[in-house]
């Protein structure tokens, strides 16, 4: 039986003022000292120095309509449909500070589905 492997999704956000003050406020505090940043949250910088910061499933909680990750706020999605599958595992949350804005993503193992004991 073949595993599923995970997805990423990028989701459209709301941008606010006060997210992208957070933002900032977060890459500071981890280009001063990375130990400040809450546990469960990733912070690091590519080559041509785009921020990205990744979230494991213990620092953000998914609500309709909207994700809150813990030290940074609320985050605005765009759009009413499901982030992920109903039993997904493995939930990441991944911002990129890229030259078009921040870009939003969840990275994620959809459910295993077993047909077992078919006849």
């Amino acid at each position: 039986m073949s595993h599923a492997k995970s997805r990423e999704v990028v989701l459209s956000i709301k941008v606010t003022a006060e997210l992208l003050a957070a933002l900032d406020d977060l890459r500071a505090r981890w280009r001063q000292d990375a130990s400040s940043i809450p546990k469960g949250i990733g912070c690091s910088e590519s080559k041509e120095g785009q921020f990205v910061l990744m979230a494991a499933e213990s620092a953000f909680t998914t609500l309709p309509g909207a994700c809150v990750i813990k030290g940074l706020g609320a985050i605005e999605l765009v759009g009413s449909e499901p982030v992920f599958e109903e039993g997904a595992s493995s939930k990441t949350l991944v911002l990129r500070d890229s030259e078009e804005g921040w870009r939003f993503s969840i990275k994620f193992v959809p459910p295993i589905v077993r047909d077992r004991n078919r006849k």
